[in-house]
């Protein structure tokens, strides 16, 4: 009778297994800012509305389609300039005031799936891709090493963002944690070294080159 029982309830949580909806897109993430986000909360503090109100966001899908349309293969990202510091603890909520953005889209892509990664991008960051000024295409790669820490993006010659693994000499105060997390809703999330943040767009009446600092994310998303 037992045995019987233990079958019967394999049975079910296989059957429920089995019925898991798979993810209909995946692929990889990269995010920087112009504040460091694996750091101490004193300087953090330091930061706080003075800096971070800029982040690049950037999307490569490996596999999937969103709302019936294929974009394998394709990338999109997300520039931010926010009146404030841009960013979440985990205890208090963000408040950045008026962020304003720009999408950039794939242009290796047809009409159709460009529209298709705005409104990926506006579903995927939607308290931060409201007020776009400007959707501009440019040959997107992204390619993350999760091993090594290292990411690199490439939009264009717009856009830019390479990091390197975080090392012990990193630390400054010895305090360091990850003060903020991912601006995105993502998985396997780990901070990094930014090398080099870059956006030298149109758009948003600002430009930025950023180096050296500790304030980037590689990580993976699916949906």
């Amino acid at each position: 009778m037992m045995r019987t029982s233990v079958v019967a309830a394999l049975a079910v949580v296989l059957g429920v297994a089995s019925v898991a909806p798979a993810a209909e897109i995946s692929g990889e993430y990269l995010e920087a800012r112009t504040c460091d986000v694996y750091t101490g909360p004193c300087f953090a503090n330091a930061e706080m509305g003075l800096a971070g109100k800029e982040a690049l966001m950037a999307w490569q899908v490996d596999e999937g389609s969103w709302k019936g349309v294929s974009l394998d293969g394709l990338g999109v990202a997300l520039v931010l300039h926010a009146e404030g510091t841009l960013g979440d603890d985990g205890i208090f909520g963000m408040k950045a005031g008026k962020i304003r953005s720009v999408i950039l889209v794939d242009q290796q892509g047809s009409e159709v799936q460009q529209q298709a990664l705005v409104d990926f991008v506006r579903a995927k960051a939607k308290d931060l891709a409201g007020d776009v000024q400007r959707v501009e295409a440019v040959d997107i790669e992204l390619k993350n090493d999760h091993l090594s820490g290292r990411g690199v993006l490439k939009a264009g010659k717009i856009g830019q963002i390479e990091t390197r693994a975080l090392k012990e000499d990193d630390c400054v105060c010895t305090n360091e944690i990850v003060y903020y997390q991912p601006l995105g809703n993502v998985r396997n999330s780990s901070p990094a070294f930014l090398k080099t943040l870059s956006y030298q767009g149109a758009g948003l009446d600002n430009r930025w080159t950023t180096h050296n600092i500790r304030s980037a994310f590689l990580a993976t998303f699916s949906h």
